[in-house]
């Protein structure tokens, strides 16, 4: 298991992964972010007929799954929980914090992530299960 960020190749393999699941499910058009362990858009794909705003809802997924260390599924129990707090994170991250299921970290081996995929597009399970078939297929495991 590798303890480097993703590579763009390895970031495009994530994503070609979990569109050809999102396939086999007969899913709606997906969006698909993969960032580094920063929160840097490594690479972005929009299904055609993906609504104008799923790119920053699929990083926004990644980038508070990386800022809070947490899948974007537990930032949702976390926002019913203390909904105040979480709101007023989603203004402190560059790319916002969306609390639905979805924003998925990959382990590299530490203490740590090296980087999330976020997708939107469909259900957030199904979202979140295309996330992680993704990140499996390209080699990676699931953080958390």
């Amino acid at each position: 298991m590798s303890v480097s960020p993703p590579t763009l190749a390895q970031a495009n393999a994530i994503i070609a992964a979990a569109l050809e699941q999102a396939a086999a499910l007969k899913l709606k058009p997906l969006t698909v972010a993969v960032l580094d362990a920063g929160g840097h858009l490594l690479a972005l794909q929009r299904q055609d007929g993906s609504s104008s705003l799923r790119p920053q809802i699929a990083m926004a997924k990644a980038s508070g799954a990386l800022a809070l260390g947490v899948s974007s599924r537990r930032i949702g129990a976390m926002a019913e929980e203390r909904p105040t707090f979480v709101a007023a994170l989603a203004a402190l991250a560059p790319h916002g914090i969306l609390p639905a299921a979805g924003g998925v970290l990959i382990a590299g081996g530490g203490a740590l992530p090296i980087g999330a995929v976020g997708i939107t597009g469909d259900t957030s399970d199904n979202d979140e299960h295309c996330a992680k078939c993704g990140i499996e297929a390209a080699g990676f495991a699931v953080f958390g």
